[in-house]
This record gives structure tokens, sequence and C-alpha cells, in this order.
């Protein structure tokens, strides 16, 4: 098998709906996937949660110094201590908050949402990526707008 034809497999299996694919001869073997490898996201998410803290103490002495209008304050100190478990994004990409433009959102805060339900979609690759609701609760931070380039642990939604 030559690289034009592996290029040619590999972009029929971009556009197809198959999840896995496998092809094997007497001299060679190739594997393609489009599922998502979820086991570093329980490490990475660990070792995220101690290093948010020092970000925001070290955030919140300036966002408040830096405000002299106390409603300004007010909205600074809530956005730093937003309450509730963080929802990290599992995956590189872009994130949208709704299934398509002219629809609503999937999510604001103060919505109460069920363990399971989409809370938005990341982009990656050409896939579409649904992102749940790990616990029932309620919306008490949206930290990303959208169309934002998200990194892989980085904070997406919080739910208290």
């Amino acid at each position: 098998m030559n690289i034009s034809e592996v290029k040619d497999l590999m972009a029929q299996f971009d556009q197809s709906s198959l999840r896995e694919f496998s092809f094997k001869t007497a001299e060679s073997e190739l594997s393609f996937s489009k599922n998502e490898y979820t086991a570093p996201v329980a490490p990475v998410a660990a070792s995220a949660a101690p290093v948010a803290p020092a970000v925001e103490t070290v955030s919140a002495p300036a966002a408040t110094a830096a405000s002299t209008d106390s409603e300004e304050a007010t909205e600074a100190d809530t956005d730093i201590f937003a309450e509730g478990e963080e929802v990290t994004s599992p995956l590189v990409g872009v994130a949208y908050l709704a299934p398509a433009p002219d629809k609503p959102a999937f999510v604001s805060v103060g919505d109460s949402v069920k363990k399971g339900q989409t809370l938005l979609i990341i982009e990656a690759m050409k896939v579409m990526n649904e992102i749940p609701a790990p616990k029932d609760g309620i919306v008490t931070d949206v930290m990303v707008d959208n169309e934002d380039v998200v990194e892989f642990g980085q904070g997406l939604v919080r739910i208290k």
C-alpha cells in the first residue's frame, strides 16, 4: 500500500460516519479511530484545580484595588469566586454555546441542569463533541464565549 492510497483511505474515513476502521494485509496493518481517549481528563482536572485558586487569589486583590466603583468590585468578586464544580474541556477546539447560530444557548447562568445534559459543543477536526453535565445542579458561571478557542483542561462552565 502506497502513501496516496493511505491518504485516500484517511480522507474517506474522515468524511464517513464510521468511528473506527481497520485494514489488514499480509504485509501491513492500518487502523483509524475517531473515538476520544478520556483517561487523561481526571489527572489533568485534578492537577488543574490546585493551580486555579492560586491564580484567583492573586487576581482578586488586583481586581478589587483596580476598581473604585463598588458595583464593579462586586461583579469582579462574583466572577472570581463563582461557586460550583468546574467542568473542564476534554479536548482542544472551538466552543459553541448553542446548537446553531439562530438557536438559543444550551445553558446560561441560573439554569437548572440534569446529569448528562449538553452544556455546550466543542468542534475539533470537524467533529462536534457534546460536553455533558457531570451532575445535576444549577449553572453558576459560563466561563467561555461562543466560538472561543478552548484548550485541554480549560474551565468551561461551573455547576453548583
